[in-house]
């Protein structure tokens, strides 16, 4: 039976259906993912659809919810399929013009708050490099309501999307989004720099999920032939500017590379593991001598 007829009944008629299609085309969390869709396409949330799985479908959503499971069983992410991602407080708009923000991410903010909460009150300047669609930036300044944050990147597209984010949330007053990259980092002094850019290697990107390999921008992911390409060169420009702070999100086995540059250009450095136990971020303070 084709997923659009089976999705013409109840709720858990399409369930059933989408999630039957998803295990199919090899989606991890197929279960998950036909219930966010489904809570899209009907405007009902995941409680309601648990709490009363016999509920006819509202007209139309039949017909938008089998859109948008072919979409993802295309391996589409649903993150762009709904057209926003959660990140720590904040909800942002996302499509194929910026990076999914992912959990581990997060890691990035809580180094931010840390150092907010160590200053005595002061209020912290922020620089967000390879801001995307403004995740850390922008859930830095909700977080934090002295801070100003400055978010650069180098894709005009991106730093649309991120302007969006900014405007929708109204943190336009302490969040200025700008056109700029490692080149050409801001002259103004900052406290402290955080930074998500590209770290998988040229071979890596061959073997990642279709999600990412095929949706999300290549630019944003791969920085060359190592991974470390980008991180490199943000590092050797901080003999120009030296925040008191850094937190650098690294790919699987990076982290020790990354220590070691950043005590290269005086910087006492820190590992911190993801929620799967992988050194993801480097979070390093500056030695004053």
């Amino acid at each position: 039976m084709a997923i659009s007829d089976r999705m013409t009944s109840t709720a858990a008629d399409a369930l059933s259906a989408a999630v039957d299609a998803l295990d199919a085309a090899g989606c991890e969390t197929a279960r998950l993912d036909a219930e966010l869709l489904l809570a899209q396409a009907t405007g009902w949330d995941r409680a309601q659809l648990a709490a009363e799985p016999e509920a006819r479908l509202p007209v139309g959503a039949s017909r938008e919810y089998g859109q948008m499971v072919r979409r993802r069983v295309r391996r589409e992410p649903v993150a762009y399929i709904l057209g926003r991602k959660g990140f720590r407080r904040i909800e942002l708009l996302v499509d194929r013009r910026v990076l999914i923000p992912r959990p581990e991410t997060e890691l990035l903010v809580e180094f931010a708050v840390e150092q907010a909460a160590r200053a005595d009150g002061r209020a912290l300047r922020f620089l967000d490099v390879g801001t995307g669609s403004g995740a850390v930036g922008l859930a830095v300044a909700d977080e934090i309501p002295s801070a100003s944050v400055m978010a650069i990147d180098t894709s005009v597209d991106a730093l649309r999307v991120a302007q969006t984010n900014v405007d929708r949330l109204g943190l336009g007053d302490r969040v200025d989004v700008v056109a700029a990259g490692i080149a050409s980092l801001p002259e103004q002094p900052f406290d402290c720099l955080l930074a998500n850019l590209p770290y998988v290697s040229e071979n890596e990107w061959e073997r990642l999920q279709p999600e990412i390999r095929e949706y999300e921008p290549r630019d944003a992911l791969v920085a060359g032939p190592t991974g470390l390409e980008a991180i490199e060169a943000l590092v050797a420009a901080l003999h120009r500017r030296t925040p008191a702070g850094i937190a650098l999100e690294v790919g699987a086995g990076q982290a020790t590379a990354v220590v070691e540059m950043l005590a290269g250009v005086n910087y006492w450095a820190a590992v911190h593991r993801d929620l799967a136990g992988i050194e993801r971020v480097v979070a390093a303070l500056r030695v004053f001598t």
